[in-house]
């Protein structure tokens, strides 16, 4: 390997300068299959044109749910009457959502609850903030990478998706990664708590997390996302009970998740959830690969940490969502732009190794 050539914008050279030449060119390899993935997006529809009738949008069952919750009625069976009523599927269980996010909407204004999602936003922009400056050389880079940030979360500002469960488990899970450093995890934990108790997709990253904490030796961490998991899996035991209490033998059932629509389908997911949605979709999609391969350049724990969480959730949307469900993607969309801020390093550093000419070293020996 040869010596790593200055940083453009990161304070330290990429994750990819480190590579031997036979290794940048299969990365650069796979991340010419994954750019050309994206332009999938062109031929899969990311999003799906409103119903004729507006009561069948998922958006106006929640906000229809918590109407009901704060008129005075019990949760399960306010969800089982307005999931009949939208001819949405009611088996299995995990149809409905869990009673944390209508319950909490339900018993409070709805100015206020605008203020808290504000917050929130707030609190994730303040805290990457911090945790990026130490990534950049300089403050253009930075600006750029907060930039990219605030357009990821583009969407979590807008008051009328409040009811969206994804939108506030993105933004704690963005908080959750923000504040997790080695040896200070008890805050994260329990970001990534709230995160699953709102959408239980969230229960993904909290088991990465428990995994790379396994991973990485750190035992007491471990077992604090373990726990987390545990007292999830309880909870949904008795939400799944719950349900059972509503549903009838003659409700219809989910047709399935198996929607194995591809990486194209995330990149336009994640293009139409963020300020992606400004640009064209063959432009937008392969910024969504540019950004994963950003965040894998980055050579910082949570750079690792970030990667693996993006990638699971990005092979989870390609397998399993469906073209109605294209809003798992608000999920991770706050933290995957940012990726892009490093791929100048990232890139710079894997073509020039990539291309690098073996070093043939003659020896004369002298008798």
């Amino acid at each position: 390997m040869s010596r790593p050539l200055a940083p453009l914008w990161l304070a330290a050279p990429s994750r990819f300068a480190r590579l031997s030449r036979a290794q940048a060119r299969l990365v650069l390899a796979g991340l010419a299959l994954l750019i050309a993935a994206s332009l999938f997006a062109l031929a899969v529809p990311a999003s799906v044109d409103a119903p004729a009738d507006p009561a069948q949008t998922d958006l106006n069952l929640y906000q229809t749910i918590v109407e009901g919750v704060r008129a005075g009625g019990d949760y399960y069976s306010v969800a089982a009457r307005s999931l009949r009523a939208g001819d949405f599927p009611l088996k299995p269980f995990v149809t409905f959502r869990l009673p944390t996010l209508a319950v909490i909407e339900a018993a409070l204004p709805h100015d206020a609850i605008v203020a808290l999602l504000d917050v929130l936003a707030l609190g994730v922009f303040v805290a990457w903030g911090f945790r990026l400056r130490d990534a950049f050389a300089r403050r253009l880079p930075l600006v750029a990478a907060l930039m990219l940030l605030a357009g990821g979360m583009l969407g979590f500002v807008q008051s009328d998706l409040a009811a969206f469960h994804e939108i506030w488990a993105g933004l704690l899970i963005a908080l959750s990664l923000a504040l997790r450093k080695p040896g200070r995890w008890v805050e994260a934990v329990a970001f990534g708590m709230m995160a699953m108790l709102i959408r239980e997709t969230a229960a993904l990253y909290v088991a990465i997390m428990a995994a790379l904490a396994l991973v990485q030796g750190q035992r007491r961490e471990a077992i604090g996302w373990g726990a987390t998991l545990g007292v999830f899996a309880v909870v949904v035991a008795l939400h799944a009970h719950a349900v059972g209490q509503v549903v009838h033998a003659t409700d219809p059932a989910s047709p399935g998740w198996a929607g194995m629509l591809g990486f194209g389908f995330f990149a336009g997911a994640i293009a139409v959830s963020t300020v992606l949605t400004l640009f064209p979709l063959v432009v937008a999609a392969p910024l969504v690969a540019l950004a994963l391969a950003g965040w894998a350049a980055w050579e910082n724990d949570l750079g690792l940490r970030v990667t693996v969480t993006l990638v699971a959730y990005a092979v989870l949307i390609a397998l399993f969502a469906r073209v109605d469900t294209f809003y798992w993607g608000l999920m991770i969309a706050p933290t995957l732009l940012v990726g892009l801020a490093f791929v100048p390093d990232g890139l710079r550093d894997l073509v020039r190794v990539a291309a690098a000419r073996r070093r043939i070293t003659v020896t004369r020996v002298v008798r």
